[in-house]
């Protein structure tokens, strides 16, 4: 057993080499003899400059340098050799007969990791060396998991680049459920905002066309953030389809009438359905749904939990509509009114989400919907293509700059 044991032992110890770096030949026998019995692999040089030549070609793992030497003294040659190391490291010891704190500081400082004083101690020396072991292989065990640590920093780096160039076409696919940003009726006009505080979000804007005198208008706020949100929003999206009539939740079909439009409180009732029965999830949403008419200007809407509709004057007053009412998707009875209002010619209606009134600076300070009001009172002679716009760059500078805490999103419909 005990022979089983050493064998071991000395098969360990022959994965180091050992660079023997002193003047004297005697010297360098009686460490070479010991090195050899103790299992080490053994190099010999005569000088610091010899020393420094052979560690440009190969690593020892521990050095046994004299500090007195001709040309080029151990201090010297260890500064030499610590230069010399980029990724492995080699354990220094020093031989003096030096033994004043000075000269062990000095060595210290040039790079030394350990020191034995002449005449030197067979034993002392194998626990001295059984040191620079330990030290060896945890260095050896750090850069390996450091190593392990940049491979698995690499990867998550690459699946990173491709979750984000995934997220890219996401968002570009979200924005692509917003057909037309802007469409002119002849008696009315409307612009669209959408922009998402991250790479994708949960504000949606749209329109549809239910027949030649009533367009449907829809601003939702589908809670928390990201992908999951996103992906609602495209669920919502297909319930208030403008490519196919047939399958908008919001118009039905009468064989004398042609398409004609639900009451919005009916349509955001069965919204609320549709969410409880169909689909799993946590999330909710607001919504505003509006029914504009091409041709008398009347705005009929009911809003569930979304910001108050503001409507602007051609006079420049504003008005704030509606009640408030609750979120889709929270309560199964849940009951929502129904409110109006009637634009004339130059008269505006402005739906936005709550990225726009809770735009938040650093301090916590909120853009408000004061904010908006005043916003709307100092543009009040911008055009619709312009004003959404406008609003951006408003809460761009309210911001310093800075991203926006949340997405934000508006309707403009304006009577022409």
């Amino acid at each position: 057993m005990q022979s089983n044991r050493q064998t071991e032992e000395t098969s360990q110890k022959e994965k180091y080499l050992v660079l023997v770096v002193d003047d004297s030949k005697l010297q360098r026998t009686i460490l070479r003899v010991s090195l050899k019995k103790w299992g080490y692999r053994v190099a010999e040089v005569t000088s610091g400059s010899e020393a420094v030549e052979f560690c440009e070609h190969t690593s020892p793992d521990l050095v046994i340098s004299d500090w007195m030497m001709p040309e080029m003294d151990g201090i010297e040659f260890c500064k030499r050799f610590k230069a010399l190391q980029n990724e492995r490291f080699g354990y220094f010891i020093l031989f003096t007969s030096k033994s004043e704190s000075t000269e062990i500081a000095q060595g210290l400082e040039n790079g030394a990791d350990d020191f034995l004083t002449k005449p030197v101690s067979s034993t002392e020396l194998r626990a001295r060396l059984v040191a620079g072991e330990r030290i060896l292989e945890m260095e050896r065990e750090l850069k390996r998991k450091n190593h392990l640590i940049n491979a698995t920093l690499d990867e998550l780096k690459a699946l990173y680049t491709t979750i984000d160039n995934d997220l890219i076409e996401a968002k570009q696919l979200q924005q692509s459920l917003v057909r037309e940003r802007y469409k002119d009726f002849g008696t009315a006009r409307i612009s669209l905002l959408l922009q998402s505080s991250g790479h994708v979000g949960g504000d949606l804007v749209g329109f549809f066309p239910i027949n030649d005198e009533e367009v449907g208008l829809y601003a939702i706020d589908v809670s928390g953030h990201g992908i999951s949100s996103a992906l609602m929003t495209a669920r919502l999206a297909g319930y208030m389809s403008s490519a196919s009539k047939d399958q908008n939740i919001a118009i039905v079909k009468h064989a004398s009438e042609g398409y004609v439009p639900l009451a919005p409180a009916k349509v955001v009732t069965s919204l609320n359905d549709l969410v409880l029965r169909e689909m799993t999830t946590e999330h909710y949403f607001t919504l505003i749904y509006a029914i504009a008419n091409l041709k008398t200007g009347r705005v009929q809407l009911s809003q569930a939990g979304h910001p108050h509709p503001l409507v602007q004057r051609r006079n420049g007053t504003i008005e704030s509509l509606g009640a408030g009412g609750l979120p889709v998707g929270l309560l199964p009875d849940a009951t929502y009114e129904e409110f109006e209002t009637s634009l004339e010619s130059g008269d505006r209606l402005l739906l936005f989400s709550d990225g726009v009134s809770e735009c938040m600076r650093d301090d916590g300070t909120l853009f408000d919907d004061e904010g908006v009001v005043e916003f709307l009172q100092t543009r009040s002679d911008s055009n619709s293509a312009e004003l959404l716009d406008n609003l951006v760059f408003t809460l761009d500078r309210f911001v310093g700059g800075n991203d926006f805490s949340d997405d934000v999103s508006a309707i403009l419909w304006e009577r022409s």
